[in-house]
């Protein structure tokens, strides 16, 4: 028997930004798809739902992957019905399975077993803000989250900034949302006022901001960012 497919789905980044994150072969793999692997299944039925999924969800088998059972899945279980030929739906909390998410665990094993492996076009937050930064899209680097020690993050904003004017690279890093408007002001605080930044927050939502100013510009800007999901971006070159 052949082994089934694994589709990597892209969530929405944002409430009712569903008519913005997924097209017509979405919806029909909806429909094909009985199973799905996520890390959060009431977002992910709550997404089948506002996709105009029509079959009652209560058909669906979701295998959890969230953060609780992450340390002791059983792979060989977890791509069983691969494994038996089922195809399969593999989604996160938000945005790009396995983008600077968990779900690239699943697919490494899916790889190294043989099954076919399908990512689907859709909403990815680092891609959106790059894109709509201006910033350098040839050389560019995604670093998670900044540490968290103060004279830490200090040296790492300095670092990244020295190597973004040096090379050219725009370099891009994300926040825990509470911790947002900390770290704009740290950002202000310890990077050249030649700098440019751009912030971009709550991507695909009505109230999405995108914008790029140098650090001198952002100094005389006020921008509220507490607790709403944010990319951040330097570039120096």
């Amino acid at each position: 028997m052949s082994f089934g497919t694994l589709y990597l789905i892209p969530v929405p980044l944002a409430e009712q930004a569903e008519y913005r994150s997924y097209t017509l072969f979405h919806k029909e793999l909806f429909e094909h798809l009985d199973e799905y692997i996520v890390e959060n299944e009431k977002t992910a039925r709550r997404f089948l739902k506002q996709a105009g999924l029509s079959k009652p969800q209560n058909m669906l088998k979701m295998y959890d992957y969230g953060k609780h059972a992450r340390d002791k899945v059983d792979y060989n279980r977890l791509l069983e019905p691969l494994t038996a030929g089922r195809d399969v739906g593999l989604m996160s909390e938000a945005g790009c399975p396995g983008v600077a998410d968990p779900g690239a665990e699943v697919v490494g094993h899916a790889h190294r077993r043989g099954i076919r492996v399908v990512p689907l076009v859709g909403p990815s937050s680092i891609l959106l803000a790059l894109m709509g930064s201006g910033f350098s899209g040839q050389k560019f680097a995604f670093h998670g989250y900044l540490p968290i020690d103060k004279g830490e993050r200090a040296r790492k904003i300095k670092e990244l900034e020295s190597y973004s004017i040096k090379y050219g690279q725009t370099q891009i890093f994300i926040e825990t949302p509470f911790r947002n408007q900390v770290l704009f002001e740290e950002l202000l605080k310890h990077c050249k006022r030649t700098t440019q930044m751009c912030v971009a927050c709550n991507l695909t939502a009505d109230d999405e901001i995108i914008r790029t100013r140098t650090i001198a510009d952002w100094e005389r800007i006020h921008i509220d960012i507490h607790k709403k999901p944010t990319i951040f971006l330097i570039y120096g070159g």
